[in-house]
């Protein structure tokens, strides 16, 4: 069981080019989009946490995001 709804997941897909996706795709398009972003927010709650805070702002996700490429 996924938190990401598979039908938004493919809507972006098909946003960004792709004409088709089959499901199996779709699946794991989910998979990876959720460890990204867990890894993202794991990343990010240490920048937070370095700078004293629990809430999670926008700069901590800029540069988790910048770290993880």
């Amino acid at each position: 069981m996924t938190d990401l709804p598979i039908a938004a997941v493919t809507r972006v897909a098909k946003n960004s080019g792709a004409e088709r996706v089959g499901g199996d795709a779709s699946e794991l398009l989910v998979q990876k989009t959720e460890q990204y972003i867990a890894s993202l927010v794991k990343e990010a709650v240490k920048l937070a946490a370095h700078a004293g805070r629990k809430t999670l702002k926008e700069e901590d996700i800029e540069m988790a995001a910048e770290k993880l490429v």
